[in-house]
């Protein structure tokens, strides 16, 4: 999914400088986005307060929408690079298109994921036969600079591992849980998983001490660590954990995000994230001149243009608040 903001700011992300090396429960409110003509997001990374956890440096909550007589979802194609992008769907189907020639229907607790490497084009819609309701997370993860450059690919994975405990299942979408390795291509360690919990559901969640974690509440009300979680919020849990308590009084779902904090300092601009000001303002020209980043057939419809680019310099930067 793209970031539409016709107002995009650069965020200034990676470094350790900010990474809580112990425990603890740092609630992140969303900020309300428009994505096209008839979907708003609930934007919780980049966060004011938190840029990053582990690799993962973008988080959309969407949904659920009614979209039975509306078109849905219709994001035209756009550029990215320096980042992989994750769709992950609770309900409703969407449509994906990219450069490489991929076009893919992701559905429910299935997999699409596309490594941007060092360019790509994509676009995404809700199919013309479509569900009524449309309701789902879009998250990007950055790729550390050994492999940024790489060639772009789609992948798409209908069948992930699971782990399962009383009242719980864990669907692994990226990295190892448990004894669970998701067949995602990751290049950072980090893990993401759904988590889909039953009323009455009292468990606790092995996890990484080395691992920063946050935990996003798509729907339901659930007690994560003992704080309660709204959908559309998100739970910032910091480093130094075993295991991870988590309550439910109602059927809830959360998503499990976590990675060893990312050390590289990177700038994330509109869709791109590079290392330096140059590289952004080369990508931005590429895309403006239908160069580099390829073509996306079979869109009805314009690709986005780019932003214009803020007048004061673009520096990377550590972890900032």
């Amino acid at each position: 999914m793209s970031n539409l903001d016709r107002d995009a700011v650069p965020s200034l992300c990676g470094g350790r400088g900010f990474v809580v090396t112990e425990p603890v429960r740092e609630l992140l409110s969303p900020r309300n986005v428009k994505l096209g003509e008839s979907t708003e997001v609930r934007r919780l990374l980049p966060n004011l307060g938190r840029r990053m956890v582990g690799a993962w440096c973008f988080v959309d909550h969407y949904g659920p929408d009614d979209i039975a007589d509306e078109p849905g979802m219709q994001v035209p194609p756009h550029p990215h690079m320096g980042l992989q992008t994750v769709s992950w769907l609770h309900e409703g189907e969407v449509l994906h298109r990219d450069s490489t020639g991929s076009l893919q229907t992701i559905r429910p607790r299935q997999l699409g994921l596309m490594t941007s490497g060092r360019a790509i084009s994509h676009s995404e819609e809700s199919p013309r036969e479509h569900a009524r309701l449309l309701h789902g997370a879009q998250l990007w993860v950055a790729l550390p600079d050994a492999h940024r450059h790489t060639d772009p690919r789609f992948e798409f994975h209908a069948e992930l591992p699971r782990v399962t405990a009383p009242g719980l299942t864990a669907t692994v979408l990226l990295g190892t849980l448990d004894t669970a390795t998701s067949p995602g291509t990751t290049y950072t360690p980090l893990v993401g998983a759904d988590l889909t919990l039953a009323a009455g559901t009292d468990v606790r969640l092995p996890l990484e001490r080395d691992f920063e974690y946050a935990v996003l509440a798509m729907s339901g009300e659930a007690h994560v660590d003992g704080v309660p979680l709204v959908p559309g919020s998100m739970l910032y849990l910091g480093c130094g954990r075993d295991e991870l308590p988590l309550r439910a009084d109602s059927d809830a779902g959360l998503m499990l995000l976590g990675g060893e904090p990312f050390e590289e300092e990177l700038i994330m601009f509109w869709n791109w994230i590079g290392r330096s000001q140059e590289e952004i303002e080369q990508a931005r020209r590429d895309w403006m001149e239908g160069s580099r980043f390829g073509e996306v057939k079979g869109y009805d419809g314009t690709p986005l243009p780019a932003p214009s680019l803020p007048t004061v310099p673009l520096k990377p930067r550590g972890r900032v608040r």
